[in-house]
């Protein structure tokens, strides 16, 4: 399980008459990252520098970033560091800035660049990737609110319940051992339990969502 970035999303501020313009975007590989950074760069041709950074990787192998012109150190670094303190891979994140004609410093730059960094993602949303499985239990309708209740104490997260001839209810979880034995304890093994293989979620809270 590794947090990222939930949403491709943009903000911006205005520093001393420049306005710095902050980009995330959640990516799988570094060819990704590279397609976003030069997507930005078109769309703002007129800026006078495109600072990012990016992180690739479950392990956070892939590690890069970019001044862009901006005084060493100033830009890239703190945006890979807002990165790496949101604990975020497979994550870009690239910070524009049309320069207003004052200059900011050192000092000023750097927290200018984070600034836009932590706006990005904030607008973007955090989210955990985790694999879980899909279980599906079928239950006869005297046992759906005991088993409803169960759900509800424990946090189960319920995708869908079908009602037919019986109940069938699709939880999404990551320990579906222990969610296996509850459910035959309450139902005294008599509900049927299909288990599918595990698949990547995105999780916030206790929602999972197959793609977000």
């Amino acid at each position: 399980m590794y947090k990222t970035i939930k949403r491709e999303a943009s903000d911006e501020f205005e520093e001393k008459k420049s306005t710095f313009i902050g980009y995330v975007k959640r990516i799988e590989t570094e060819e990704e990252a590279k397609e976003f950074i030069n997507k930005i760069k078109s769309e703002n041709r007129e800026a006078r520098h495109n600072v990012y950074a990016y992180i690739v990787g479950e392990n956070k192998g892939i590690q890069r970033y970019s001044d862009d012109g901006e005084p060493q150190g100033t830009g890239g670094i703190p945006v890979l560091e807002v990165i790496k303190k949101n604990e975020l891979t497979d994550t870009v994140v690239v910070v524009t800035r049309y320069f207003g004609g004052v200059l900011l410093g050192a000092g000023g730059l750097t927290r200018a660049y984070t600034k836009g960094a932590s706006i990005a993602v904030k607008a973007g949303g955090i989210v955990n990737k985790v694999y879980a499985h899909k279980l599906h239990v079928k239950i006869d309708y005297d046992l759906l609110g005991k088993l409803q209740y169960t759900a509800e104490q424990n946090l189960w997260f319920v995708k869908d319940i079908e009602y037919g001839e019986n109940v069938i209810i699709t939880f999404i979880g990551e320990d579906c051992e222990s969610m296996i034995e509850k459910i035959i304890d309450i139902s005294r093994g008599k509900a049927s339990i299909t288990k599918e293989e595990a698949e990547i979620f995105f999780k916030e809270e206790k929602n999972y969502y197959e793609n977000v």
